[in-house]
Protein backbone atom coordinates (compact mmCIF):
# COMPACT_ATOMS: atom_id res chain seq x y z
CA UNK A 1 0.00 0.00 0.00
CA UNK A 2 1.37 3.83 -0.71
CA UNK A 3 1.07 6.14 1.58
CA UNK A 4 -0.96 9.41 0.41
CA UNK A 5 -0.45 13.04 1.09
CA UNK A 6 -2.95 14.31 3.35
CA UNK A 7 -5.14 17.72 1.95
CA UNK A 8 -4.10 20.55 2.09
CA UNK A 9 -5.07 22.83 5.16
CA UNK A 10 -3.16 25.41 7.18
CA UNK A 11 0.45 24.23 7.66
CA UNK A 12 2.50 23.61 4.77
CA UNK A 13 5.66 23.42 6.79
CA UNK A 14 6.18 22.76 10.64
CA UNK A 15 10.05 22.49 12.45
CA UNK A 16 9.98 22.22 15.93
CA UNK A 17 12.81 22.28 18.15
CA UNK A 18 15.51 21.26 15.28
CA UNK A 19 18.80 20.99 16.04
CA UNK A 20 21.28 19.66 13.84
CA UNK A 21 25.11 19.08 15.10
CA UNK A 22 28.76 18.21 12.93
CA UNK A 23 30.45 16.13 15.54
CA UNK A 24 30.63 18.79 18.59
CA UNK A 25 30.25 21.78 16.68
CA UNK A 26 26.23 22.43 17.07
CA UNK A 27 25.06 24.03 14.07
CA UNK A 28 21.26 24.57 14.73
CA UNK A 29 20.43 24.89 18.08
CA UNK A 30 17.00 24.82 18.97
CA UNK A 31 14.86 26.21 15.54
CA UNK A 32 11.33 26.07 15.78
CA UNK A 33 9.18 27.56 12.97
CA UNK A 34 5.48 27.29 11.37
CA UNK A 35 4.98 28.15 7.38
CA UNK A 36 1.36 28.40 5.99
CA UNK A 37 -0.07 27.26 2.89
CA UNK A 38 1.19 30.08 0.24
CA UNK A 39 3.06 31.99 2.47
CA UNK A 40 6.36 33.08 1.38
CA UNK A 41 9.70 33.31 4.26
CA UNK A 42 13.19 33.91 4.50
CA UNK A 43 16.04 32.75 6.55
CA UNK A 44 18.39 35.30 7.14
CA UNK A 45 21.31 35.55 9.22
CA UNK A 46 25.64 35.68 9.20
CA UNK A 47 27.85 33.18 7.80
CA UNK A 48 27.70 30.49 10.12
CA UNK A 49 24.20 30.47 11.52
CA UNK A 50 22.85 27.60 10.77
CA UNK A 51 20.60 28.62 7.53
CA UNK A 52 21.99 26.07 5.08
CA UNK A 53 21.88 23.49 7.94
CA UNK A 54 18.54 24.41 8.58
CA UNK A 55 17.25 24.09 4.97
CA UNK A 56 19.38 20.98 4.07
CA UNK A 57 17.69 18.85 7.31
CA UNK A 58 13.96 20.32 5.99
CA UNK A 59 14.67 19.06 2.26
CA UNK A 60 15.96 15.81 3.56
CA UNK A 61 19.66 16.03 2.66
CA UNK A 62 21.10 16.29 6.08
CA UNK A 63 19.47 14.30 9.07
CA UNK A 64 19.02 16.55 12.47
CA UNK A 65 20.41 15.33 15.52
CA UNK A 66 17.37 16.24 16.97
CA UNK A 67 13.69 17.80 16.89
CA UNK A 68 10.78 17.21 14.31
CA UNK A 69 10.04 18.26 10.58
CA UNK A 70 6.84 18.16 9.26
CA UNK A 71 5.60 18.78 5.40
CA UNK A 72 1.77 19.21 4.95
CA UNK A 73 1.34 16.64 8.21
CA UNK A 74 3.49 14.10 7.02
CA UNK A 75 6.69 13.41 9.02
CA UNK A 76 10.18 13.87 7.69
CA UNK A 77 11.94 11.17 9.37
CA UNK A 78 9.24 8.37 9.46
CA UNK A 79 8.03 9.18 5.98
CA UNK A 80 11.13 10.76 3.90
CA UNK A 81 10.50 10.06 0.56
CA UNK A 82 6.75 11.28 0.67
CA UNK A 83 8.27 14.42 3.11
CA UNK A 84 10.39 14.46 -0.29
CA UNK A 85 7.64 14.16 -3.34
CA UNK A 86 5.27 16.93 -1.50
CA UNK A 87 8.71 19.61 -1.77
CA UNK A 88 10.45 21.19 -5.08
CA UNK A 89 13.87 22.49 -4.12
CA UNK A 90 16.22 24.56 -5.98
CA UNK A 91 19.81 23.49 -4.69
CA UNK A 92 22.84 26.00 -5.09
CA UNK A 93 25.97 25.60 -6.15
CA UNK A 94 28.65 24.88 -3.42
CA UNK A 95 32.14 25.72 -4.25
CA UNK A 96 34.81 28.04 -4.30
CA UNK A 97 34.97 30.56 -7.03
Amino acid sequence: MTAEAPPVSGLALQVKDLRVSYGPKRAVDGVSLDINEGEIFGLLGPNGAGKTSTLSAIEGLLKPTSGSILIRQVDARTHPGLAKALIGVQLQSTSFQ
